[in-house]
């Protein structure tokens, strides 16, 4: 299946909580990275953060249960198949960005939307000071960072933001490997 195919058939699921679609958010992200002048790469890092909620059957309702479903895990290992670390790697990180920046920006939890601060619980809750420290040394950390940024703000019913075909040309260019991921 492609992304294209992905976002069409599980696109407009509901996005765990927040009152926009899973497609909605997505190109929401990808729109404040491009506004904020990303390179191409994290922008589409930034489409593509959270298709591991695509890929897994989890009911929409999975954290009301008490389960992470580890979505930026099943992401990264999709994405690993067709992109290079540029992109798999905020995407695997951008939930530890979340505990990262809870950490270590005062004002960044009370910024989280309800959703996101009870998945955060789920996630292992702010990350202590050594884990942090840890963090900022990762490669595509910084950018892992500004993507969790993007992703919180992606959270808007109703805006006006280009299509997923906007994108098709940068996620081809991203592409590693040869076949129609698109």
């Amino acid at each position: 299946m492609t992304i294209f195919e992905i976002f069409e058939v599980k696109g407009g699921d509901a996005y765990f909580g927040e009152p926009v679609s899973q497609l909605e958010h997505a190109l929401q992200a990808a729109y404040h990275a491009e506004r904020e002048s990303a390179p191409p790469w994290l922008v589409v890092a930034a489409l593509l953060h959270d298709i591991g909620h695509l890929l897994h059957d989890l009911p929409e309702h999975i954290a009301d249960l008490g389960v992470d479903a580890r979505h930026e895990d099943v992401g990264h290992a999709w994405l690993a198949q067709y992109f290079g670390p540029e992109i798999t790697a905020p995407v695997r990180m951008h939930v530890d960005a979340k505990r990262y920046l809870c950490a270590t920006d005062p004002e960044y939890l009370g910024l989280l939307s309800p959703a996101s601060v009870q998945s955060l619980q789920l996630q292992g809750g702010p990350f202590g000071e050594a884990d942090a420290r840890a963090f900022e040394q990762r490669p595509f950390a910084r950018e892992a960072a500004r993507l969790r940024r993007w992703d919180d703000l992606a959270k808007v019913p109703g805006m006006q933001v280009p299509g997923l075909e906007h994108y098709r040309a940068m996620i081809e260019a991203s592409l590693l490997r040869a076949g129609n991921v698109t």
